[in-house]
């Protein structure tokens, strides 16, 4: 979660994870001296990963707002809430310097200004990058390990399937079938994945796809057909 304010407002940003502890850190920016009516939360960044500031509409928010000289604090319960990232996490405090805003997390207050702070933000900022990077790195050990013992499963491409055995079949749906089977007929024909893009778009034929809201199910591309994957 975070918060930023300057004299005339406060807005906290959470994130998922901070959801139960932005009402204390609005408290908290109410003890500092800011009016709770000028307090606000925004919720924009819910559930989205701080490596990169694309898409977090919430940061961009706080970044914009620093810029145009509107914060004057910015709270937050550690760096990873703002950011995972050196540069998007840089960026900020280069902007709260210049513009004089404060940054707090649970603990104490921070002036971006002085020279101090700004080496425990930047510190901060480091170790918190570090961290993801470590939960990848055990991650990806795990998915070897599970690979080693057979039980690695992954997404099944479209067209195929995972039995109750753990054998991977064929989709039950006979037009998912043969219309694969028309694409690896026609590429042995034609030589060329464009060559047979072109057939299909010709014939109005659609391909079996897995759509990712609904992990479960198969469909022609379109939508017109739907079959359990």
């Amino acid at each position: 979660m975070y918060t930023y304010a300057n004299h005339r407002r406060v807005r906290c940003v959470t994130t998922r994870k901070a959801r139960n502890c932005k009402y204390r850190l609005v408290e908290r920016a109410v003890l500092l001296g800011w009016p709770r009516e000028r307090v606000h939360v925004i919720d924009d960044d819910l559930g989205k990963s701080g490596t990169s500031s694309t898409d977090r509409y919430g940061f961009q928010r706080l970044i914009a707002e620093v810029g145009l000289g509107k914060a004057g604090l910015v709270m937050s319960l550690d760096a990873s809430r703002l950011a995972r990232n050196n540069r998007d996490w840089h960026q900020l405090l280069e902007l709260c310097s210049l513009f004089g805003v404060l940054i707090a997390d649970g603990e104490r207050l921070y002036d971006p200004g002085a020279y101090h702070d700004r080496l425990l933000l930047g510190l901060s900022g480091i170790v918190s990058e570090a961290e993801l990077h470590q939960i990848k790195v055990r991650l990806h050990q795990g998915e070897r390990q599970k690979a080693a013992r057979g039980e690695l499963r992954l997404p099944l491409p479209a067209g195929l399937m995972q039995g109750r055995d753990g054998g991977v079949t064929l989709n039950p749906d006979e037009e998912v079938q043969e219309r694969l089977r028309l694409v690896f007929t026609k590429f042995r024909e034609l030589r060329s994945a464009k060559a047979v893009m072109r057939y299909l778009r010709r014939g109005n034929l659609l391909l079996p796809v897995r759509p990712l809201h609904v992990p479960r199910r198969m469909m022609l591309s379109g939508g017109q057909r739907t079959a359990p994957a």
